[in-house]
């Protein structure tokens, strides 16, 4: 029992460094205890970032902390010492398997406390002190226990690698320098270290801000479930309450209802009909003039012809599809507002509608596609605000305008979202940084934004600019990656004089008013894309009726000499 009472205050008067007995122990802020020698080297390896902290709490500190000795634990220690505790050092302060072990220790090696740079080699605390003691010795640098001491060593002139080369980005020893890095931009380790570290630093500040940013952002979305949670709640009771008058009343006008709807059932249907039969003549009648239309194309004699073809050419005024409106019944608002809605209009439900009610309340493909807008204000309820996405802009785009204008430049940029990355990629002599999303050959870039459902946008143009949406996925390097140059791009090429609409390489020239603005209207569920020149009036330029499978990105390509802007449209 006192050998573990001995073995367990042996524990508590340790110093956490070196793993012995304290040697004149000293107390720092943050209340643990160290050896003056081990807390004191231990502060020495921090000088370079000005920021010491406590090994085992890691507490930090500026600056760094005044050592005094602490007498009455020192007092303390002398007095343990006299009942044995000095002991052989206990099995924790060995080396285990995990462990770096001291490389001067014969036998059964204690654990390394500290790994010199210049000697590349580990020492425990007794090998450690003339590191402390003999002058040429106190220059070299002590560092954590490392490893990994042989990395730092150069394979081919076993040396020891105390430089970089910036130019191959890569440690070097001096050797290496004016051998195979002769004429390269080469620096001292320590040099390239405060330089990364500066980096590094601001990577942590970015880090930090953007850990702060989306702990608001959580913080909002918690809010937000509980505005959900609360609606919810509220909806459910006031949907019972109607729910129940609803029964009451269905109960009591059931017929009526019935009624109602078959008369408007046969209202409608005669008024479809009559439409019907209409088109129907106008189908018969069509076919009629196709056929003389055809008869008089293969006519021989060309007076003959001229003689009937103004008679034959003109067609009389056509039912357009546009005059036919569909459209549903009722519409729906939120839960509380329909329920309360069909109480008051049981003449347009039946009593074996009510789970198709619930259905169309939640589920919004029940209702019909709106039509597109026709005046401006119709388009302003559509606009969206659209930023460019930097990751996938060519290196010769220029972004700005807080990421909506985009400038075709002569000077590739950087656009790395890392500013200590080491992959650049080399293109003409130029250094740039890589990333998936970026076009390589095409002088193209994407917006940030998905789109979906209804969305409008306005592009300001100066030179040649192709205004497209696109799939993420499609192919960012050879010739495929350019817009309508595949089935997943939609691209309107905006020349100085002329507008050609382009899709899977399909090229189409378009007509229209030259404006230096163009509007993009996208319903992403009807399947309909259309461009407008834009000015003082809005006219439509091209239409696209398709079925699209995957959210849209806006797109825009940059020619020589060129550059667009996504507006804020008002």
């Amino acid at each position: 029992m006192a050998q573990q009472g001995n073995q367990l205050d042996r524990v508590k008067f340790c110093c956490s460094i070196c793993l012995d007995l304290l040697k004149d122990p000293v107390t720092i802020p943050c209340g643990h205890s160290y050896c003056m020698d081990c807390i004191k080297s231990f502060w020495d390896g921090e000088d370079q970032k000005g920021i010491y902290s406590c090994p085992q709490c890691r507490k930090t500190f500026i600056p760094r902390p005044v050592l005094e000795k602490s007498t009455i634990l020192a007092a303390l220690l002398e007095d343990l010492k006299k009942t044995g505790l000095q002991a052989a050092p206990a099995d924790h302060c060995y080396a285990g398997p995990e462990d770096v072990a001291c490389d001067f220790c014969s036998g059964r090696k204690l654990k390394a406390i500290k790994s010199c740079l210049f000697c590349l080699a580990s020492y425990c605390e007794k090998h450690l002190q003339p590191h402390y003691d003999v002058v040429p010795f106190k220059k070299h640098q002590l560092v954590e226990p490392s490893k990994n001491l042989q990395q730092n060593i150069c394979s081919r002139h076993d040396e020891v690698m105390k430089m970089f080369c910036r130019t191959d980005q890569k440690r070097i020893c001096y050797l290496c320098s004016v051998d195979d890095h002769k004429g390269h931009d080469t620096v001292s380790a320590a040099a390239e270290r405060t330089e990364r570290q500066r980096e590094l630093e601001v990577s942590r500040q970015e880090i930090q801000q953007r850990i702060q940013d989306r702990e608001k952002d959580v913080k909002l979305l918690q809010q937000e479930v509980e505005a959900i949670n609360h609606s919810a709640d509220t909806t459910v009771e006031d949907s019972e309450k109607i729910f129940t008058q609803l029964i009451h009343l269905i109960q009591k006008r059931s017929s009526d209802v019935k009624q109602q709807i078959r008369s408007q059932q046969e209202t409608e249907v005669r008024r479809v009909k009559e439409l019907q039969e209409k088109l129907e003549q106008e189908i018969t009648e069509l076919k009629r003039r196709d056929a003389e239309l055809k008869q008089l194309s293969h006519t021989e004699d060309h007076t003959q012809f001229l003689h009937n073809y103004p008679s034959l050419s003109a067609l009389s005024e056509s039912t357009h599809s546009s005059s036919i409106n569909i459209r549903p019944l009722t519409h729906f608002e939120d839960v509380t507002a329909a329920v309360s809605e069909l109480r008051d209009k049981l003449q347009d439900i039946l009593t074996d509608r009510w789970t198709n009610i619930s259905l169309a309340v939640t589920d919004p493909d029940v209702l019909l596609s709106q039509p597109e807008p026709k005046s401006r204000d119709g388009f302003l309820r559509c606009s969206c605000e659209i930023t460019l996405d930097p990751n996938t802009a060519h290196t010769q785009l220029l972004l700005s305008e807080e990421n909506r204008k985009v400038t075709f430049v002569k000077q590739h940029q950087s656009y790395s979202s890392h500013p200590n990355r080491l992959m650049p990629y080399v293109y003409r002599h130029q250094s740039y940084s890589y990333h998936p999303d970026r076009f390589t050959v095409r002088h193209q870039v994407l917006s940030r934004e998905s789109l979906t459902g209804r969305c409008y946008w306005e592009v300001e143009m100066r030179g040649n600019v192709s205004v497209a949406v696109a799939y993420k996925n499609i192919s960012r390097a050879g010739h495929e990656s350019g817009f309508a140059c595949n089935d997943k791009s939609w691209s309107l090429d905006c020349g100085q004089n002329s507008f050609i609409f382009s899709y899977n390489k399909i090229r189409t020239s378009i007509s229209g008013p030259r404006s230096s603005r163009v509007g993009v209207y996208l319903d992403h569920r009807a399947g309909i894309l259309s461009f407008y020149s834009v000015s003082e009036t809005r006219t439509l330029l091209h239409r696209v009726q398709t079925t699209f499978t995957q959210p849209l990105y806006a797109g825009l390509w940059i020619w020589p000499g060129s550059s667009a802007e996504l507006c804020k449209v008002k």
